[in-house]
């Protein structure tokens, strides 16, 4: 069997992939229809299991499995792909770059919440359709004395 091709528990053992996901990588075109033995049994090749390996590492990179068949068929087309690579994980850093801001401004924004939070239990004295912490009440204050502290 070993010159046939691999049994898809085979190459699910080397890549530490479930065979589903193998077949589901196979369905959507990212993986090329295997061969089959005569008993029906799919029969993949050894270079199957290396496009396995790429793909774990390019999910690790955060690469999507649409822009991985982007990759994987301007290979197939004969093209060198790095140049498109590169553009891709480039813009992939500035999306992060950009996504890091908004956690870290989300971040600010619970602090300030869990800071206000205490003063305004204090001061309890509204009616809120759920929470008033997370309607703005806490925040609103936090907000008027930081004006009030930065006018003097």
């Amino acid at each position: 069997m070993a010159d046939d091709g691999l049994l898809i528990g085979k190459v699910a053992a080397q890549t530490k992939l479930n065979p589903k996901t193998i077949r589901y990588y196979e369905a959507i075109g990212l993986l090329p229809k295997p061969r089959r033995g005569e008993n029906r049994y799919r029969l993949y090749s050894k270079e199957v299991v290396e496009l396995l390996q790429f793909v774990k590492q390019a999910q690790g990179l955060g690469f999507t499995l649409a822009e991985m068949q982007e990759i994987v068929a301007m290979r197939q087309q004969g093209q060198e792909p790095c140049v498109h690579v590169r553009a891709l994980v480039k813009q992939k850093a500035a999306d992060l770059d950009r996504k890091l801001r908004d956690l870290i401004e989300l971040q600010r924004k619970l602090k300030r919440l869990l800071k206000a939070w205490d003063e305004y239990a204090k001061r309890r004295k509204t009616s809120a359709v759920v929470c008033p912490h997370i309607e703005g009440e806490p925040l609103q204050i936090e907000k008027k004395k930081r004006r009030s502290v930065s006018r003097w």
